[in-house]
């Protein structure tokens, strides 16, 4: 797990001062070495920082040239099957100086070209120059798991593992995309392509691009199918799940340093430890955090459960709501982008407090994004279920009822208004906003300007895309698409990268390995949710391996104690931040109406603290960057 960043020039040679300066703002993303390379021609220019994983001797230094010097690389993540075809490439008379896996990278790439990323099976984003043809090659791995992020300029292309370090690359900061705060205030996160800052886009997952010039052209080349229409039985899909989800653990063990597991106490990351706990000879280090705000803010009894049962040199911690708050602001640096995972705050400091043993960690990441795990899915089926029954009069009755409940109650405000539409436009993912909350906070002439800057890259165009591509599926697999494609990348994983990297950690998810999502896009939907149990095949496998206390109680997910902060150690600083007279967010949400959120929510009339985050967020960011 590393960071990259690297400019191919049209016109100007490469500065290397500033080539250093864009990667030092990120050191916690390569502690144990850095290196710059610049080509032969002096227009292209890669750079890299190391956190050493595997063969941490000086031999795995980046960027790496071929021993001909045509090929270099600077490469981020993991590809863990690189022993396999390492000795498929021995046979084809290649020959290996390292024990890493970046030495296996470029010479596949050198081999099979764009087709090597077909045979990897990890976690990436890889930088490949080819001296010769003068041409970048930029990939990233299927699911999204390790961020690309790029810069097409007048001048130049700057590509890097964060935002941050472009935005110093630059020489003034780039103006916002405007309308994808609308996006932004749907969704708690931006999905697609685009980000805030004006061209300054993603990489989307599972696409790789070619640079030549001013020439970039990009290309899909794996996409997620569920073809689930054949049934095998319940028990075939049982079986194959767990020994996929084995060889997907057994993978992940490749490692030269130390690693553990974040233990939540939930049935993802205890399974985890339920199936590795006897293919390690030392007790396995697991790591847990809760909140100092009571049982409901804390799972920590379930993951001694777990630890306990598999007798693991298991490690706790609790931080206060003051910690919470005090962290913000280095939050919203860290992150980068807008999001409101106040859960991420909890994984900086479990990811702290695991750098203390470890450097390698494995999550429950991706278990219900490919099982069907959330509760939100199994709501989705009863409405469109009401839906058909009651008819036209039926959703003009939940529009009403959801109008006059606005402000009362977020979640009751959701779902009314969701009862009222078609899946493909009342669903948004996990983290979905009521439209009415957000259109009671926009001024008059920013719904104006909105109205006026709506293009394709608007939730509901990129939305209606994801929905084209599932068209022909059940109602159950359009929901797993479209959260695999929106909040799985840009709000899950994004926290996942960014808070374990914050503190020199790489996080491994086993459950996002490829052939595991693929296979579980083949289950049909009634075998994902059965008798009301979302993620039934992982509850069954896992029967006789963990507890039934485990397996069978309610989904926590690191809860956060906003509503009762809000109240207390965060009053008096969103009250500060949100209604001060330079306040940024004032130019598109009306003032009186944030402070009367603040007001309600303080009087405990109403729970505004969803709403209350995603201004905070948004404002703290817009300091930063805007």
């Amino acid at each position: 797990m590393c960071g990259i960043l690297g400019t191919l020039n049209f016109n100007n040679r490469v500065d290397t001062d500033r080539i250093a300066l864009m990667r030092d703002t990120m050191p916690y993303r390569g502690p144990d070495s850095n290196g710059i390379w610049i080509s032969n021609n002096l227009y292209c220019g890669l750079a890299h920082l190391r956190l050493s994983i595997l063969d941490p001797t000086p031999a795995g230094h980046q960027p790496r040239v071929e021993e001909n010097g045509r090929f270099v690389i600077s490469y981020n993540g993991e590809v863990y099957n690189y022993i396999e075809i390492r000795a498929e490439l021995q046979k084809e008379g290649y020959t290996f100086e390292t024990g890493t896996d970046t030495e296996v990278i470029l010479s596949a790439y050198i081999e099979w070209g764009e087709d090597c990323l077909n045979r990897f099976n990890g976690m990436f984003a890889i930088a490949i120059y080819d001296n010769e043809n003068e041409t970048l090659f930029l990939a990233r791995d299927r699911l999204g798991i390790k961020p690309v992020y790029y810069y097409q300029g007048e001048h130049e292309l700057i590509f890097a593992s964060e935002t941050k370090a472009i935005l110093r690359g630059l020489s003034a900061l780039p103006g916002l995309n405007v309308e994808l705060i609308d996006d932004y205030m749907s969704f708690g996160y931006i999905p697609g392509e685009k980000t805030l800052h004006k061209g300054i886009n993603r990489l989307m997952p599972g696409h790789y691009a070619f640079v030549k010039g001013r020439e970039m052209k990009i290309t899909q080349w794996w996409d997620l199918t569920f073809n689930n229409d054949e049934d095998k039985g319940f028990d075939y899909y049982l079986n194959e799940s767990k020994r996929l989800l084995e060889s997907a653990i057994d993978l992940r063990l490749r490692s030269d340093v130390p690693l553990g597991i974040f233990l939540s106490g939930g049935i993802d990351s205890s399974a985890v430890v339920g199936l590795l706990a006897d293919k390690v000879k030392e007790p396995l280090k697991t790591f847990s955090i809760a909140y100092d705000f009571g049982k409901n803010f804390d799972e920590t009894q379930y993951a001694r459960m777990v630890a306990d049962k598999f007798g693991t040199d298991h490690h706790e911690l609790k931080i206060t709501p003051q910690q919470f708050a005090d962290f913000i602001p280095e939050y919203i640096h860290l992150m980068d982008e807008p999001v409101t995972e106040a859960a991420a705050v909890s994984l900086f400091f479990v990811s702290r407090l695991a750098k203390e043993k470890v450097t390698v960690a494995l999550s429950g990441e991706g278990s219900d994004e490919i099982f069907a795990g959330y509760d939100l899915y199994q709501y989705m089926n009863v409405l469109e279920k009401y839906r058909s029954v009651v008819g036209q009069k039926g959703t003009d009755l939940f529009a009403g009822m959801a109008n006059k409940v606005l402000g009362k109650s977020h979640k009751v405000s959701k779902y009314l208004n969701m009862a009222t539409q078609p899946i493909e436009k009342r669903y948004k993912g996990m983290s979905t906003y009521p439209d009415a909350q957000k259109e009671a906070l926009y001024r008059p002439d920013f719904k104006v300007e909105l109205e006026k800057v709506k293009t394709e890259t608007s939730h509901g165009a990129f939305s209606a895309k994801l929905f084209d591509k599932t068209k022909d599926n059940d109602q159950l697999s359009k929901m797993l698409y479209f959260d695999t494609k929106t909040w799985l990348v840009d709000d899950l994983l994004i926290k996942a990268d960014r808070m374990s990297m914050a503190t020199s950690v790489e996080l491994r998810v086993p459950f996002l390995d490829y052939r595991l999502v693929e296979f579980a896009a083949s289950i049909p939907s009634k075998h994902k949710i059965n008798k009301g149990e979302g993620k039934y095949p992982l509850k069954k496998m896992m029967e006789g391996v963990l507890p039934n206390d485990i397996i069978y109680r309610k989904k926590m997910g690191f809860p956060t104690p906003l509503k009762l902060m809000f109240q207390n150690e965060l009053r008096e600083y969103a009250t500060n931040l949100l209604l001060a007279e330079d306040t940024r967010v004032h130019k598109f949400f009306k003032k009186e109406r944030i402070a009367q959120l603040i007001e309600e929510h303080n009087a405990d009339k109403y729970d505004h603290h969803k709403t209350l985050w995603q201004l905070v967020v948004l404002e703290e960011w817009l300091r930063k960057n805007s």
